[in-house]
């Protein structure tokens, strides 16, 4: 039932994962490849739901879906972590990342759900997978149900504003 519910309620284009000479998957493909290493199932307050993985075979790139319950149209929010390939590689310290944010109902950027920020900040408070260096969000795009991209500071959606103790 998993792959249904990603067709259902992620169908904004995007334009991230793929390239324009052979296309760019939909959102819903795009979604299942960044959460296909299982990493963590969350739920907080009994009403929100966040599962989040990363890209096979390379878990610098991950993801979260995050789920809002106590609507009666539940809110579906994809979120991907998706490295900026520029002068660093993603195990270096100051390797640089996107955080693009796809939602299934508009989002008001002066607005975004607490419960969600709180998830996006917990998520980016810890590195990925077989890392142990915190992804620096540089940039951060909350795309409209229709695909239209908001840049957006990172800090609004969440990102990067907590750090974890070291353990």
């Amino acid at each position: 039932r998993f792959r249904p519910f990603l067709a259902e309620y992620f169908t904004a284009p995007q334009t991230f994962w793929g390239n324009a000479k052979t296309g760019y998957k939909p959102l819903a493909e795009t979604a299942l490849d960044f959460v296909s290493v299982p990493d963590k199932v969350l739920t907080d307050s009994n009403r929100y739901l966040t599962i989040t993985g990363c890209v096979f075979r390379f878990c610098p790139d991950r993801g979260m879906i995050w789920l809002d319950l106590g609507q009666p149209q539940p809110l579906a929010v994809f979120a991907a972590i998706d490295w900026i390939q520029q002068d660093k590689t993603p195990d270096q310290p100051n390797a640089e990342y996107t955080l693009w944010v796809f939602s299934n109902q508009p989002l008001d950027a002066s607005h975004i759900p607490e419960a969600l920020t709180h998830s996006i900040a917990r998520w980016t408070a810890e590195p990925p997978s077989g890392s142990t260096v915190l992804q620096k969000i540089r940039n951060a795009i909350l795309v409209a149900p229709d695909g239209t991209p908001h840049p957006i500071t990172p800090a609004t959606l969440g990102a990067n504003t907590i750090t974890l103790p070291d353990t």
